[in-house]
């Protein structure tokens, strides 16, 4: 083949992929890191999480039918090493969030959380998810009961409904983080400390504090860290001592 044409049939391949991570990076919120001899996949959970109900389109939000989808692929891909998830939510609904959550959290590959800004509501199951969750200094995380906009039917099973479904967010924190069930029910329960509502608001070292949260930090701490698991993950699948 020519040499000027294979010259041209690289570029074209090299523009098609920027052009796909523009693309990726516009309509998901998501970006590969392919440095250091290993690759990343950068997910983003901000505004809104949008589950059945679709929001207005004013609203900043996050998809679970895009998110989905990519855990899926991420988990099944041999060449993404590991997943960098960032977020910076005011929560939303609660079974996308919780569904996304559980996903990740029974993931095989690495796995590492960066709460940036906020992690409120139903964010909070999300950030603890990851195999080490990391919060910045500034960031904040609002824990309060479960709560739900528009008209309900005023019968004992729907507060019954509620309470299980309550539950369920207590026993994914509970589990997949340091806090217990009595303590981040404690906090999920405070009063006084919210103007219109029950619940408690934690700033970056509080949350480490309390155990839902591994370490402070930011972006270059996380990567440091997510790359030292993909070493061990590649130590151990070469059957190598882990250091």
């Amino acid at each position: 083949m020519n040499s000027k044409v294979m010259f041209a049939k690289q570029s074209e391949n090299k523009e098609e992929t920027h052009t796909e991570k523009i693309d990726n990076i516009k309509e998901l919120g998501t970006v590969s890191v392919q440095e250091k001899g290993r690759n990343i996949h950068c997910l983003t959970i901000i505004g809104q999480i949008e589950g059945h109900m679709v929001l207005p389109p004013q609203n900043k939000t996050t998809k679970y039918e895009h998110v989905i989808p990519q855990l899926v692929a991420i988990e099944d891909d041999n060449k993404i090493d590991g997943l960098l998830l960032i977020l910076n939510t005011v929560g939303g609904d609660v079974e996308a969030g919780l569904a996304i959550a559980e996903m990740i959290a029974s993931m095989s590959k690495p796995t590492v959380s960066l709460v940036l800004g906020g992690g409120h509501s139903i964010g909070v199951p999300m950030a603890v998810s990851t195999r080490y969750s990391f919060i910045a200094p500034s960031a904040t995380m609002t824990i309060h009961p479960l709560r739900l906009n528009g008209m309900i039917i005023g019968v004992p099973q729907t507060f019954e409904y509620f309470d299980r479904m309550q539950e369920r967010v207590v026993d994914f924190v509970a589990k997949n983080s340091s806090i217990s069930k009595e303590d981040f029910r404690q906090l999920m329960l405070k009063t006084g400390e919210l103007a219109n509502d029950v619940g408690t608001v934690l700033f970056g070292q509080e949350a480490v504090d309390k155990g839902i949260i591994d370490e402070v930090g930011g972006l270059a701490s996380s990567l440091e860290k997510l790359d030292g698991f993909i070493r061990e993950s590649r130590n151990t699948q070469e059957g190598e001592p882990v250091q």
